[in-house]
């Protein structure tokens, strides 16, 4: 069943309203969320739980299920994100962050790295005063101020170049974002990012509906200035799942996952005692982890101006390298100030 993967254009089509749908037929949605995302495969579903979101989509299993569709990765260079939840080209990704997380931030460095690969930049420019959104808009090539001005820039500069389209939450609440991608499914080529700056996404498990990326911020990462604050363990992506599936990207993400998770433990161990109150094999652990963590912090191109630091692109590549290196240990000579807010090791 690995080659198989959930319907998620079809969901998001018939089902806008998948929290309260789900919860309507007795499924938990962050069941479905983990489906849809990938986080749980088809072959480990329970067959009611599929038979359900049928029902909801008024579909057959045959039209539910597909036998999986590659979706291409867009290397973005941001450590972080090309590890743990790829960005799907030509899928919808969600910005899951309270006010405040840096989410603005990483959506201006994807533009920013984007418009460089010929991408063209649309922004559906939110309802209400929202001032920081002039921040995000150097590398933006259209700014709409309605869903019918977004359709038709999407469709005229989808005919020749890939595009990124991005808008916030308030217009999948009102069924518009369900609209504009009916409007444009013709095109292969258009990624789009829905974000909330209202924040309020944080306290739901599917805030827009089915994804094929996840990008879940931490308010831990913030609180310690550890940016970009994506959650390393809760963030996801359809990319790889299923026919997507590259092993050695998978095989260092798990390696990197189960070393955060546990160090993220240790954490509370350390912070309520101290490091002495580890075993060494803990301890290991312990710093092996924190290394890591401080290796997944980045400097941006457009928040130069405000660190003073050079911007860092990471091809991805090296980052599964370097990261096999800090699992391994070979990294273990280097302080954590040394890894923190630099690109590779180097």
């Amino acid at each position: 069943m690995e080659n198989f993967q959930l319907n998620v254009a079809l969901l998001r089509r018939r089902v806008p309203n998948l929290t309260s749908a789900a919860k309507s037929v007795g499924l938990r949605p962050a069941t479905v969320s983990n489906l849809c995302n990938g986080k749980i495969s088809i072959g480990r579903t329970e067959v009611r739980t599929l038979v359900a979101l049928a029902t909801l989509a008024e579909c057959g299993l045959d039209e539910l299920i597909i036998r999986g569709e590659r979706f291409e990765m867009v290397e973005t260079g941001v450590k972080v994100l090309d590890l743990f939840a790829p960005l799907a080209k030509g899928g919808t990704a969600g910005l899951v962050a309270r006010p405040g997380m840096g989410q603005l931030v990483v959506l201006a460095e994807i533009f920013h790295r984007l418009k460089q690969e010929g991408y063209k930049i649309v922004l559906l420019h939110p309802e209400g005063e929202y001032p920081e959104v002039n921040d995000i808009t150097d590398d933006v090539d259209e700014i709409c101020w309605s869903l019918e001005d977004a359709e038709n820039q999407v469709k005229q500069l989808g005919e020749n170049h890939d595009v990124v389209f991005a808008a916030d939450r308030s217009h999948v609440l009102t069924g518009g974002m369900v609209q504009l991608q009916e409007s444009w499914s013709a095109l292969s080529s258009v990624t789009t990012f829905l974000l909330d700056l209202k924040g309020e996404s944080v306290d739901e498990d599917l805030p827009y509906g089915p994804l094929e990326t996840l990008w879940q911020f931490d308010i831990d990462l913030s609180s310690r200035h550890l940016y970009p604050a994506v959650h390393p363990l809760f963030s996801t992506s359809t990319v790889l799942e299923g026919a997507n599936l590259d092993q050695t990207h998978f095989s260092i993400q798990q390696r990197a996952q189960r070393l955060l998770r546990r160090y993220r433990e240790l954490r509370s161990v350390v912070n309520a005692s101290s490091i002495t109150a580890l075993s060494s094999a803990d301890t290991e652990t312990f710093n092996r982890g924190e290394r890591l963590e401080a290796y997944l912090s980045q400097p941006f191109f457009t928040a130069e101006a405000f660190t003073g630091q050079k911007g860092e692109y990471v091809p991805f590549r090296t980052t599964l390298e370097d990261v096999r290196k800090i699992l391994d240990g070979l990294a273990d000579n280097k302080g954590v100030k040394e890894l923190t807010y630099r690109g590779s090791l180097s």
